[in-house]
């Protein structure tokens, strides 16, 4: 019963915590782009159809804004991850393969954000000019 309650409690932190950012996003376009005769409130299709550049297309606009959306629940997941690891370490009470498991969370939190972060890294060197320019 007590895991229940602790997952609830979770939750509504979470939810507490991504409220500002759900209330902060634009529900209306300030600034409609068109692609295909379509008005577009996040990417724009760019310019015709022999655009020399990459950063001309709509794909790279989903690009970005794909990789966006994967950093954040990155840091979402990474912070997830330590918060799991806390609580089964300060409920572990002198037992130590709790402490162990909680030891191996923090230890695959940290492997994955530094994987993240060396293909941020890696993704930057590969793409002239980088690629979140």
């Amino acid at each position: 019963m007590k895991i229940k309650q602790t997952i609830q409690n979770i939750a509504v932190v979470v939810g507490i915590l991504l409220l500002p950012i759900v209330t902060v996003l634009p529900t209306t376009p300030t600034q409609a782009a068109t692609c295909g005769g379509v008005q577009t409130a996040i990417i724009s299709c760019g310019g015709s159809k022999d655009a020399k550049k990459a950063e001309d297309t709509g794909l790279w606009g989903i690009l970005l804004l794909v990789i966006g959306i994967l950093t954040a629940g990155v840091g979402v997941l990474a912070l997830a991850g330590i918060v799991y690891g806390a609580i089964l370490w300060t409920s572990a009470g002198g037992s130590p393969e709790q402490i162990k498991k909680a030891r191996t969370v923090f230890t695959n939190v940290v492997i994955g954000v530094v994987a993240f972060g060396g293909m941020y890294v890696l993704l930057n060197f590969l793409v002239p000019g980088g690629v979140f320019n």
